[in-house]
């Protein structure tokens, strides 16, 4: 097996394009599983959709056609990844991190972000610079789905090295600590690029810092797409709304 890293994970994406269908595939029960409670949680009489990090855009149109959202637009910046799901939908070739919200005047009812794709965004100035696009984007009543991968998944990463990042991350605190190499083996080589695990902790500072309020966390087993009670279990799938807190300062005062 002959191994190819990528330092961007665009480039990455732009040669795991070819496989990608057979790599979705061999995870089907995980990201099914998340399409379902996506699904089952979109407001009725959602119009609009925008899918950050939308791969080939097959998950998108899923969700969309399942919802009877009329409106999908895919946040592709790999033009190898989005193919021929461009025909059917609108594709914006920009980075997630590149967004600006106040150049855009249309809002989202639903907005999407899965499959770890907040873990291919180096640095955690542009995940929140990611977030907080994301969060200007977002319709008022609207809502905001993100999945990512879980640093104390004991079943993926095993008890030993699970437990020796929680004690690391106990005594030296640091958002780089979720730093990894992600690799995906692929016929007969191997690609890797720059990725990003998390702390619960970090996804609700992030989230904060952003204008975003829970409304759910759930944690759903990456091997076989069940959901799990507790977070060591799984992967974590956040389900966020406009902030309360920002509603009420950005509210008219009257005396």
């Amino acid at each position: 097996m002959t191994p190819e890293h990528f330092d961007d994970p665009v480039a990455a994406y732009d040669r795991l394009a070819a496989h990608y269908a057979d790599l979705s595939a061999k995870h089907e029960p995980y990201l099914r599983s998340v399409e379902n409670v996506v699904i089952s949680r979109i407001t009725r009489g959602s119009q609009s959709l925008l899918d950050v990090g939308a791969g080939d855009g097959s998950r998108a149109l899923r969700l969309t056609a399942e919802s009877g959202i009329k409106r999908v637009v895919l946040i592709e910046p790999s033009t190898e990844m989005v193919g021929s799901s461009a025909d059917h939908a609108e594709s914006w070739p920009i980075r997630a991190e590149d967004l600006n919200a106040e150049s855009i005047s249309e809002r989202f009812d639903i907005i999407t972000c899965l499959w770890n794709v907040l873990g291919h965004i180096p640095t955690a100035e542009k995940r929140q610079r990611a977030l907080s696009a994301i969060s200007g984007l977002l319709s008022r009543k609207g809502k905001f789905f993100l999945d990512v991968n879980h640093r104390y998944h004991l079943r993926s990463y095993g008890v030993l090295p699970t437990s020796t990042r929680w004690i690391h991350d106990l005594f030296h605190r640091n958002e780089r600590n979720g730093d990894v190499i992600t690799k995906w083996s692929v016929g007969d080589t191997s690609i890797s690029t720059y990725g990003h695990v998390f702390t619960h902790r970090e996804i609700m500072r992030l989230a904060h810092a952003t204008g975003l309020e829970l409304e759910e966390r759930i944690v759903i087993d990456y091997q076989d797409g069940r959901l799990r009670r507790w977070s060591i279990q799984g992967n974590l799938l956040y389900i966020f709304r406009h902030s309360s807190r920002m509603d009420s300062s950005s509210a008219p005062q009257t005396s």
